[in-house]
Protein backbone atom coordinates (compact mmCIF):
# COMPACT_ATOMS: atom_id res chain seq x y z
CA UNK A 1 0.00 0.00 0.00
CA UNK A 2 1.09 3.21 -1.02
CA UNK A 3 1.47 6.11 2.12
CA UNK A 4 4.88 7.54 2.50
CA UNK A 5 3.83 10.71 2.20
CA UNK A 6 -0.18 11.46 3.28
CA UNK A 7 -1.02 12.29 -0.20
CA UNK A 8 0.58 8.96 -1.60
CA UNK A 9 -1.73 6.70 0.77
CA UNK A 10 -4.33 4.74 -0.20
CA UNK A 11 -7.19 2.96 1.26
CA UNK A 12 -7.85 -0.28 -0.15
CA UNK A 13 -11.18 -1.42 0.30
CA UNK A 14 -11.40 -4.22 2.83
CA UNK A 15 -12.38 -7.67 1.27
CA UNK A 16 -12.68 -11.40 1.91
CA UNK A 17 -10.10 -13.04 1.00
CA UNK A 18 -9.73 -16.14 -1.22
CA UNK A 19 -7.28 -18.45 -2.75
CA UNK A 20 -6.09 -19.13 -6.53
CA UNK A 21 -3.65 -22.04 -6.03
CA UNK A 22 -1.46 -20.84 -3.72
CA UNK A 23 -1.75 -16.93 -4.71
CA UNK A 24 -4.00 -15.08 -1.86
CA UNK A 25 -6.99 -12.62 -3.31
CA UNK A 26 -8.58 -10.31 -1.59
CA UNK A 27 -7.64 -9.14 2.12
CA UNK A 28 -4.75 -7.97 2.77
CA UNK A 29 -2.88 -9.54 0.16
CA UNK A 30 -0.74 -7.43 -2.81
CA UNK A 31 -2.87 -6.64 -6.09
CA UNK A 32 -2.13 -9.44 -8.27
CA UNK A 33 -1.66 -9.38 -12.11
CA UNK A 34 -3.13 -11.93 -14.50
CA UNK A 35 -3.10 -12.30 -18.40
CA UNK A 36 -4.60 -14.86 -20.76
CA UNK A 37 -2.88 -17.05 -23.30
CA UNK A 38 -3.88 -16.84 -27.15
CA UNK A 39 -2.66 -19.70 -28.35
CA UNK A 40 -4.90 -22.75 -28.84
CA UNK A 41 -4.58 -24.48 -25.09
CA UNK A 42 -4.88 -27.73 -27.19
CA UNK A 43 -1.26 -27.06 -28.12
CA UNK A 44 0.23 -27.44 -24.85
CA UNK A 45 3.48 -26.89 -25.42
CA UNK A 46 3.08 -23.60 -26.95
CA UNK A 47 0.52 -22.75 -24.41
CA UNK A 48 3.11 -23.49 -21.70
CA UNK A 49 5.67 -21.57 -23.41
CA UNK A 50 3.76 -18.59 -23.98
CA UNK A 51 2.52 -18.66 -19.74
CA UNK A 52 6.57 -18.67 -19.45
CA UNK A 53 7.15 -15.57 -20.73
CA UNK A 54 4.26 -13.89 -18.99
CA UNK A 55 6.06 -15.67 -16.05
CA UNK A 56 9.23 -13.76 -16.99
CA UNK A 57 7.17 -10.42 -17.04
CA UNK A 58 6.17 -11.01 -13.32
CA UNK A 59 2.59 -12.45 -14.07
CA UNK A 60 0.99 -14.01 -10.65
CA UNK A 61 -2.23 -15.82 -12.52
CA UNK A 62 -2.37 -16.86 -15.89
CA UNK A 63 -6.06 -17.61 -17.23
CA UNK A 64 -6.42 -20.10 -20.37
CA UNK A 65 -10.17 -21.02 -22.82
CA UNK A 66 -11.11 -24.21 -22.28
CA UNK A 67 -13.55 -24.59 -25.22
CA UNK A 68 -13.30 -27.72 -26.23
CA UNK A 69 -12.53 -31.22 -25.02
CA UNK A 70 -9.01 -31.39 -26.88
CA UNK A 71 -8.17 -27.77 -24.84
CA UNK A 72 -9.57 -29.63 -21.06
CA UNK A 73 -7.12 -32.43 -21.76
CA UNK A 74 -3.76 -30.06 -22.53
CA UNK A 75 -4.71 -28.54 -19.21
CA UNK A 76 -3.32 -30.90 -16.98
CA UNK A 77 0.39 -31.01 -18.35
CA UNK A 78 0.09 -27.35 -18.87
CA UNK A 79 -1.19 -26.60 -14.88
CA UNK A 80 1.74 -29.23 -14.78
CA UNK A 81 4.78 -27.54 -16.28
CA UNK A 82 4.20 -23.88 -15.64
CA UNK A 83 4.86 -22.17 -12.11
CA UNK A 84 1.22 -20.10 -11.62
CA UNK A 85 -1.98 -20.89 -10.95
CA UNK A 86 -4.35 -21.49 -14.04
CA UNK A 87 -7.72 -20.27 -14.20
CA UNK A 88 -9.93 -22.10 -16.76
CA UNK A 89 -12.13 -19.62 -19.03
CA UNK A 90 -15.40 -21.50 -19.62
CA UNK A 91 -18.32 -20.38 -21.98
CA UNK A 92 -21.28 -22.20 -22.64
CA UNK A 93 -19.76 -25.74 -22.03
CA UNK A 94 -20.16 -26.49 -18.39
CA UNK A 95 -18.63 -29.89 -18.86
CA UNK A 96 -15.72 -28.50 -19.47
CA UNK A 97 -15.47 -26.39 -16.25
CA UNK A 98 -15.83 -30.11 -14.68
CA UNK A 99 -13.40 -31.45 -17.15
CA UNK A 100 -10.93 -28.43 -16.15
CA UNK A 101 -10.99 -28.84 -12.54
CA UNK A 102 -10.47 -32.28 -12.81
CA UNK A 103 -7.53 -31.69 -14.52
CA UNK A 104 -6.10 -29.05 -12.18
CA UNK A 105 -7.03 -25.75 -12.88
CA UNK A 106 -7.04 -23.74 -9.71
CA UNK A 107 -10.05 -20.85 -10.26
CA UNK A 108 -12.80 -21.52 -12.66
CA UNK A 109 -14.00 -18.72 -14.73
CA UNK A 110 -17.32 -18.87 -15.50
CA UNK A 111 -19.85 -16.35 -17.13
CA UNK A 112 -23.06 -16.82 -15.70
CA UNK A 113 -24.71 -15.36 -18.91
CA UNK A 114 -23.89 -18.15 -21.31
CA UNK A 115 -22.47 -21.28 -19.11
CA UNK A 116 -26.66 -22.34 -18.85
CA UNK A 117 -29.22 -23.62 -16.38
CA UNK A 118 -28.80 -23.13 -12.20
CA UNK A 119 -28.69 -26.89 -12.33
CA UNK A 120 -25.54 -26.58 -14.51
CA UNK A 121 -24.11 -23.83 -12.26
CA UNK A 122 -24.77 -26.39 -9.08
CA UNK A 123 -22.89 -28.95 -10.74
CA UNK A 124 -19.45 -26.71 -11.65
CA UNK A 125 -19.67 -25.35 -8.03
CA UNK A 126 -19.74 -29.20 -7.18
CA UNK A 127 -16.68 -30.05 -9.21
CA UNK A 128 -14.98 -26.54 -7.66
CA UNK A 129 -15.33 -27.82 -4.16
CA UNK A 130 -14.35 -31.85 -4.61
CA UNK A 131 -10.96 -30.53 -6.49
CA UNK A 132 -10.58 -27.46 -3.98
CA UNK A 133 -10.78 -24.73 -7.06
CA UNK A 134 -12.23 -20.94 -6.86
CA UNK A 135 -14.53 -19.26 -9.28
CA UNK A 136 -14.70 -16.38 -10.93
CA UNK A 137 -17.83 -14.75 -11.59
CA UNK A 138 -17.22 -13.16 -14.66
CA UNK A 139 -20.02 -10.76 -15.86
CA UNK A 140 -19.63 -8.83 -19.35
CA UNK A 141 -21.53 -6.00 -20.92
CA UNK A 142 -21.44 -8.19 -23.72
CA UNK A 143 -23.38 -11.13 -22.72
CA UNK A 144 -25.82 -10.16 -20.31
CA UNK A 145 -29.03 -12.25 -18.99
CA UNK A 146 -32.16 -11.81 -21.46
CA UNK A 147 -34.51 -11.05 -18.20
CA UNK A 148 -31.49 -8.29 -17.40
CA UNK A 149 -31.39 -6.66 -20.65
CA UNK A 150 -35.77 -7.00 -21.08
CA UNK A 151 -35.26 -5.04 -17.81
CA UNK A 152 -32.66 -1.91 -18.33
CA UNK A 153 -33.39 -1.43 -21.79
CA UNK A 154 -29.38 -2.05 -22.73
CA UNK A 155 -25.89 -3.15 -20.39
CA UNK A 156 -25.38 -0.48 -17.73
CA UNK A 157 -23.73 -0.88 -14.43
CA UNK A 158 -26.75 -1.41 -12.63
CA UNK A 159 -27.36 -5.00 -14.98
CA UNK A 160 -24.14 -5.92 -14.92
CA UNK A 161 -23.94 -5.34 -10.78
CA UNK A 162 -27.42 -7.57 -10.50
CA UNK A 163 -26.67 -9.65 -12.72
CA UNK A 164 -23.11 -10.77 -10.19
CA UNK A 165 -25.16 -10.28 -7.26
CA UNK A 166 -27.79 -13.43 -8.49
CA UNK A 167 -24.95 -15.25 -9.68
CA UNK A 168 -23.21 -14.79 -6.13
CA UNK A 169 -26.57 -15.40 -4.40
CA UNK A 170 -26.40 -18.93 -6.09
CA UNK A 171 -22.83 -19.72 -4.66
CA UNK A 172 -23.71 -18.77 -1.80
CA UNK A 173 -27.39 -20.64 -1.82
CA UNK A 174 -24.40 -23.80 -1.94
CA UNK A 175 -22.32 -22.84 0.94
CA UNK A 176 -19.40 -21.72 -1.87
CA UNK A 177 -18.13 -18.32 -1.04
CA UNK A 178 -14.22 -18.91 -2.40
CA UNK A 179 -15.03 -16.66 -5.52
CA UNK A 180 -14.17 -13.42 -6.92
CA UNK A 181 -16.24 -11.14 -9.28
CA UNK A 182 -16.08 -9.01 -12.31
CA UNK A 183 -18.37 -6.41 -14.22
CA UNK A 184 -16.44 -5.86 -17.33
CA UNK A 185 -17.10 -3.46 -19.96
CA UNK A 186 -14.95 -1.77 -23.12
CA UNK A 187 -16.60 1.18 -21.92
CA UNK A 188 -14.79 2.86 -18.90
CA UNK A 189 -17.28 4.77 -17.75
CA UNK A 190 -19.63 1.95 -17.20
CA UNK A 191 -17.04 -0.49 -15.99
CA UNK A 192 -16.27 1.93 -13.19
CA UNK A 193 -18.94 3.08 -12.25
CA UNK A 194 -20.55 -1.06 -11.67
CA UNK A 195 -16.94 -1.47 -10.30
CA UNK A 196 -17.97 1.41 -7.29
CA UNK A 197 -21.33 0.01 -6.88
CA UNK A 198 -20.41 -3.44 -6.75
CA UNK A 199 -17.65 -2.65 -4.34
CA UNK A 200 -20.35 -1.29 -2.24
CA UNK A 201 -22.73 -4.27 -2.22
CA UNK A 202 -20.64 -6.61 -1.34
CA UNK A 203 -17.14 -8.06 0.47
CA UNK A 204 -16.33 -10.21 -2.37
CA UNK A 205 -12.87 -9.90 -4.01
CA UNK A 206 -12.76 -8.00 -7.28
CA UNK A 207 -10.66 -8.66 -10.74
CA UNK A 208 -10.67 -5.34 -12.19
CA UNK A 209 -10.79 -4.72 -15.94
CA UNK A 210 -11.38 -3.20 -18.86
CA UNK A 211 -12.72 -5.75 -21.48
CA UNK A 212 -11.59 -5.09 -24.95
CA UNK A 213 -9.61 -2.30 -24.30
CA UNK A 214 -7.80 -2.81 -27.35
CA UNK A 215 -4.60 -2.30 -28.90
CA UNK A 216 -1.14 -2.01 -27.40
CA UNK A 217 -1.48 2.09 -27.54
CA UNK A 218 -4.72 2.66 -27.17
CA UNK A 219 -5.81 -0.43 -24.59
CA UNK A 220 -2.87 0.59 -22.26
CA UNK A 221 -4.00 4.01 -22.32
CA UNK A 222 -7.72 2.90 -21.76
CA UNK A 223 -7.29 0.04 -18.97
CA UNK A 224 -4.72 2.96 -17.29
CA UNK A 225 -7.61 5.47 -16.98
CA UNK A 226 -10.40 2.89 -15.75
CA UNK A 227 -7.83 0.95 -13.66
CA UNK A 228 -6.16 3.92 -12.29
CA UNK A 229 -9.23 5.06 -11.08
CA UNK A 230 -10.37 1.88 -9.58
CA UNK A 231 -7.43 1.40 -7.69
CA UNK A 232 -6.82 4.51 -6.54
CA UNK A 233 -10.02 4.69 -4.81
CA UNK A 234 -9.10 1.78 -3.03
CA UNK A 235 -11.18 -1.03 -5.30
CA UNK A 236 -9.55 -4.21 -6.58
CA UNK A 237 -7.82 -7.41 -5.69
CA UNK A 238 -6.45 -8.29 -8.71
CA UNK A 239 -6.58 -7.23 -12.25
CA UNK A 240 -6.08 -7.77 -16.36
CA UNK A 241 -4.87 -5.43 -18.86
CA UNK A 242 -6.39 -6.48 -21.95
CA UNK A 243 -4.81 -5.96 -24.94
CA UNK A 244 -4.57 -7.35 -28.56
CA UNK A 245 -0.99 -7.73 -27.85
CA UNK A 246 1.07 -10.72 -26.71
CA UNK A 247 0.56 -11.76 -23.46
CA UNK A 248 3.72 -10.06 -21.58
CA UNK A 249 3.00 -6.93 -22.73
CA UNK A 250 -0.61 -7.02 -20.59
CA UNK A 251 1.42 -8.33 -17.74
CA UNK A 252 4.75 -5.03 -18.41
CA UNK A 253 1.29 -2.74 -18.27
CA UNK A 254 -0.30 -4.15 -15.20
CA UNK A 255 3.15 -4.18 -13.39
CA UNK A 256 3.65 -0.40 -14.75
CA UNK A 257 0.12 0.57 -13.40
CA UNK A 258 0.47 -0.53 -9.66
CA UNK A 259 4.02 0.69 -9.25
CA UNK A 260 2.36 4.35 -10.80
CA UNK A 261 0.41 4.32 -7.76
CA UNK A 262 2.96 2.75 -5.32
CA UNK A 263 0.99 -0.62 -4.82
CA UNK A 264 3.21 -2.94 -5.73
CA UNK A 265 6.88 -2.32 -6.55
CA UNK A 266 9.05 -5.37 -8.97
CA UNK A 267 12.25 -4.79 -10.89
CA UNK A 268 13.46 -1.21 -12.01
CA UNK A 269 10.93 1.34 -12.03
CA UNK A 270 12.92 4.00 -14.28
CA UNK A 271 12.07 7.89 -13.85
CA UNK A 272 13.07 9.82 -17.26
CA UNK A 273 12.58 12.71 -19.02
CA UNK A 274 11.35 13.38 -22.59
CA UNK A 275 14.14 15.36 -23.77
CA UNK A 276 14.70 18.18 -25.33
CA UNK A 277 17.41 20.36 -26.98
CA UNK A 278 19.11 20.69 -23.83
CA UNK A 279 20.00 16.99 -22.97
CA UNK A 280 23.79 16.26 -22.80
CA UNK A 281 22.74 12.64 -24.18
CA UNK A 282 19.92 11.03 -26.81
CA UNK A 283 17.63 10.46 -23.53
CA UNK A 284 15.17 8.31 -25.38
CA UNK A 285 17.62 6.03 -26.79
CA UNK A 286 19.31 5.48 -23.29
CA UNK A 287 15.71 4.73 -21.66
CA UNK A 288 14.92 2.06 -24.53
CA UNK A 289 18.00 0.37 -24.00
CA UNK A 290 18.36 0.29 -20.06
CA UNK A 291 14.82 -0.97 -20.08
CA UNK A 292 15.62 -3.85 -22.23
CA UNK A 293 18.81 -4.60 -20.45
CA UNK A 294 17.47 -4.44 -16.85
CA UNK A 295 14.31 -5.71 -17.59
CA UNK A 296 15.96 -9.27 -15.81
CA UNK A 297 15.78 -7.58 -12.38
CA UNK A 298 12.87 -8.46 -10.05
CA UNK A 299 14.61 -6.45 -6.93
CA UNK A 300 12.48 -2.63 -6.42
CA UNK A 301 14.98 0.20 -7.91
CA UNK A 302 14.23 3.33 -8.61
CA UNK A 303 16.71 4.79 -11.41
CA UNK A 304 16.41 8.67 -12.14
CA UNK A 305 17.77 9.14 -15.94
CA UNK A 306 17.23 13.02 -17.20
CA UNK A 307 18.96 15.12 -19.80
CA UNK A 308 20.17 17.69 -18.25
CA UNK A 309 20.23 19.86 -14.97
CA UNK A 310 17.25 21.60 -14.85
CA UNK A 311 15.56 18.51 -13.23
CA UNK A 312 17.91 16.46 -13.14
CA UNK A 313 19.64 16.87 -9.48
CA UNK A 314 15.89 17.08 -7.87
CA UNK A 315 14.86 13.93 -9.37
CA UNK A 316 18.16 12.11 -8.87
CA UNK A 317 17.15 13.09 -4.65
CA UNK A 318 14.40 10.84 -4.87
CA UNK A 319 16.01 7.58 -6.49
CA UNK A 320 18.07 5.27 -5.84
CA UNK A 321 20.62 6.13 -8.46
CA UNK A 322 20.46 8.49 -11.08
CA UNK A 323 22.18 10.20 -14.06
CA UNK A 324 21.89 13.70 -15.32
CA UNK A 325 23.41 14.98 -18.24
CA UNK A 326 26.42 16.96 -18.50
CA UNK A 327 28.81 19.07 -20.63
CA UNK A 328 32.34 18.36 -21.84
CA UNK A 329 30.54 14.61 -22.98
CA UNK A 330 30.60 13.75 -19.09
CA UNK A 331 27.19 12.58 -17.06
CA UNK A 332 26.94 13.31 -12.95
CA UNK A 333 26.15 9.66 -11.87
CA UNK A 334 24.12 10.28 -8.45
CA UNK A 335 24.02 7.49 -5.39
CA UNK A 336 21.49 7.66 -2.79
CA UNK A 337 20.40 11.17 -3.79
CA UNK A 338 23.78 12.52 -3.66
CA UNK A 339 26.62 13.59 -6.19
CA UNK A 340 29.22 10.31 -6.35
CA UNK A 341 31.32 11.03 -9.47
CA UNK A 342 30.41 11.42 -13.50
CA UNK A 343 31.02 8.63 -16.24
CA UNK A 344 32.18 9.72 -19.90
CA UNK A 345 29.42 9.76 -22.71
CA UNK A 346 30.34 6.78 -24.34
CA UNK A 347 30.49 4.30 -20.86
CA UNK A 348 27.35 5.49 -19.71
CA UNK A 349 24.70 2.71 -20.38
CA UNK A 350 27.27 -0.52 -19.79
CA UNK A 351 28.71 1.87 -16.10
CA UNK A 352 24.50 2.41 -15.10
CA UNK A 353 23.83 -1.21 -15.77
CA UNK A 354 26.55 -2.57 -13.18
CA UNK A 355 25.86 -0.20 -10.61
CA UNK A 356 21.94 -1.29 -11.00
CA UNK A 357 23.15 -4.55 -10.85
CA UNK A 358 25.41 -3.89 -7.87
CA UNK A 359 23.05 -2.34 -5.77
CA UNK A 360 20.29 -5.30 -6.45
CA UNK A 361 23.12 -7.83 -5.25
CA UNK A 362 24.01 -5.96 -2.26
CA UNK A 363 20.07 -5.63 -1.26
CA UNK A 364 19.09 -9.37 -2.11
CA UNK A 365 22.48 -9.99 -0.35
CA UNK A 366 21.10 -8.24 3.07
CA UNK A 367 17.38 -9.76 2.56
CA UNK A 368 18.73 -13.15 2.48
CA UNK A 369 21.21 -12.49 5.71
CA UNK A 370 18.40 -10.63 7.80
CA UNK A 371 15.86 -13.79 6.55
CA UNK A 372 18.09 -16.66 7.50
CA UNK A 373 18.82 -14.60 11.16
CA UNK A 374 14.81 -14.05 10.81
CA UNK A 375 15.40 -10.31 11.47
CA UNK A 376 13.95 -7.40 9.09
CA UNK A 377 16.85 -6.41 6.43
CA UNK A 378 18.53 -3.39 7.01
CA UNK A 379 18.54 -2.46 3.48
CA UNK A 380 21.58 -0.10 1.57
CA UNK A 381 20.95 3.29 1.83
CA UNK A 382 18.17 4.39 -0.96
CA UNK A 383 16.84 7.97 -1.61
CA UNK A 384 13.09 7.25 -1.86
CA UNK A 385 11.08 4.04 -0.93
CA UNK A 386 9.36 4.39 -3.64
Amino acid sequence: MSGYRPYQHIERRKSRQIHVGKVAVGGDAPISVQTMTNTLTSDAQATIEQIRRAELAGVDIVRVSCPDEDSTAALAEIVREVNVPIVADIHFHYKRAIEAAKAGAACLRINPGNIGSAERVREVVQAAKDYGCSIRIGVNAGSLEKHLLEKYGEPNPEALVESALEHAKILEDHDFREFKISVKASDVFMAVAAYQQLADACDYPLHIGITEAGSKRAGTVKSSIGLGNLLWAGVGDTMRVSLSAAPEEEVLVGWDILKSLGLRHRGVKIISCPSCARQGFNVVETVQTLEDRLAHIKTPLTLSIIGCVVNGPGEALMTDLGVTGGGSGRHMVYSAGKQDHTIAADDMINHVVDLVEERVAAIEAEEARAKQEGATPELPDMASAN
